[in-house]
């Protein structure tokens, strides 16, 4: 039976794999002719893509469940589609009970299922519409959408590694590389389309390859992606200590276009901590890393992940976290408390016996740490030139990023959009967490 299908509203919580999905189901739904719209209340089709990551992740994806089941009792024709981790690629059959309202419960980047009832409402054939590639049994658009200026692929999807706080194996599966030649036609299409600045994609993406036959290493990969004409941008992530080879390093410092930052997760900055993490590098062992990039490419910056509150941390163990940040300076360092993560090893193991007021205190001095260290670092900035690529217009100024990454909010004097172009900026203004800036001239 053919129904009217207008409107669709993906909402979108957690990392940057999750964005990337969404991305696919946007530029599949509009191909079937629906409009996206920010608005749940306006659309005929809500996705929910969703984290587990941390417990305050599930707890809003729950939350945002509730308040479209309130939404379909007035709006019964109205189709919901929950995605993601939540789901899991196993597809966790309790959630049916918990959430009836629900149509479909979709495993991380599984489309087919929506699209089948998207065509089938709007009395089109289901197959036949897209072009797709296998991911682990799962159908995947060829062809992701960009939004003029950056875009995002995911090149490994899946990890293997098992951590011991991380629900990533158990919820997004093994890892498994994507096919070179499939992300390279994703990114020509990206550019084809205008995108001037990818990113890829993955849990380890310094990994990327290793179960892939011939010579697929991400720096080949890499230096493919950057030769594709109108790419000017290339940066990845994540990458673990233990797999960020020198070859990674020299690939980044040898090619201009590839962006000189790294997003290495260091967790801790106790070994006994990291060993019960299941981490497989020492404190020792990221220091020497960061020395080893730093003197491949000494404008390179360094991000990293923290985690506070792991179970058994002690106050000593804590503070060894925080010596070795102020020993590194690193450039920014993502801070969240340890939660408890079913089917997880810690949740199987350990006992989370860091109370919720100590970890939220161990939070806060992680993140004052760091705000002053990163005030410190771009105060140096000023009066410098920075080249930025500028992605959007924010009130009287443009918004962009260095290289490294660091967000700029800069003037122009010329009237010219300079949304999706490289300028130089000098910079007259800082904070901790962005610069401030006025344009020398578009290169």
């Amino acid at each position: 039976m053919t129904t009217t299908v207008r409107k669709y509203c993906i909402q979108t919580l957690g990392c940057q794999m999750n964005v990337a999905d969404s991305r696919y189901v946007s530029d599949a739904l509009s191909r079937l002719g629906l409009e996206p719209t920010e608005d749940a209340r306006e659309a005929d089709v809500v996705v929910l893509n969703t984290c587990v990551v941390r417990e305050p992740a599930e707890r809003k994806a729950r939350g945002r469940l509730a308040f479209l089941g309130s939404l379909k009792k007035h709006k019964s024709d109205l189709v919901i589609a929950l995605m993601g981790c939540l789901v899991g690629f196993r597809k966790d059959r309790s959630l049916e009970e918990c959430f009836p309202f629900v149509d479909l419960f979709l495993a991380p980047a599984e489309l087919e299922p929506l699209l089948s009832l998207v065509a089938n409402r709007l009395g089109r054939p289901a197959a036949g519409r897209l072009p797709a590639t296998g991911c682990r049994d799962r159908q995947i658009p060829l062809l992701p959408a960009g939004d003029g200026v950056t875009a995002l692929i995911p090149a490994v999807a899946g990890c293997s590694h098992s951590c011991a706080f991380c629900v990533i194996p158990s919820r997004r599966g093994p890892e498994k590389s994507r096919p070179m030649a499939t992300v390279l036609r994703e990114a020509r299409h990206l550019a084809a389309r205008g995108v001037v600045e990818i990113t890829l994609l993955g849990q380890i993406i310094d990994r990327y390859g290793l179960d892939l036959e011939g010579d697929c290493s991400l720096s080949r990969l890499l230096n493919a992606v950057a030769a594709i004409q109108g790419i000017a941008r290339v940066r990845f992530l994540t990458s673990h200590p233990a797999w960020m080879s020198d070859a990674i390093i020299n690939t980044v410092a040898h090619n201009d276009k590839i962006c000189p930052q790294f997003e290495i997760a260091v967790q801790s900055g106790n070994d006994e901590i990291l060993k019960r993490m299941r981490r497989r590098h020492t404190r020792d062992d990221f220091r020497r890393l960061v020395d080893r990039i730093r003197v491949a490419i000494p404008e390179a910056a360094i991000h990293t992940d923290v985690i506070v509150g792991f179970p058994g941390e002690s106050e000593k163990q804590f503070l060894d976290t925080c010596r070795l940040l102020e020993e590194l300076r690193l450039d920014m360092v993502h801070v969240a408390a340890y939660s408890v993560r079913p089917g997880t090893f810690a949740e199987r193991h350990y006992t989370d016996d860091v109370a919720p007021e100590e970890k939220k205190r161990r939070l806060k001095i992680v993140e004052e740490l760091q705000r002053d260290i990163q005030q410190e670092k771009n105060r140096a900035l000023v009066g410098s030139t920075v080249e930025v690529l500028f992605e959007s217009r924010e009130g009287s100024r443009w918004y962009g990023r260095t290289p490294q990454n660091r967000i700029v909010f800069a003037s122009s004097r010329s009237a010219r959009d300079l949304r999706g172009k490289l300028a130089l900026v000098r910079i007259t203004d800082y904070g901790p967490y962005s610069l401030i800036g006025e344009t020398i001239a578009p290169q």
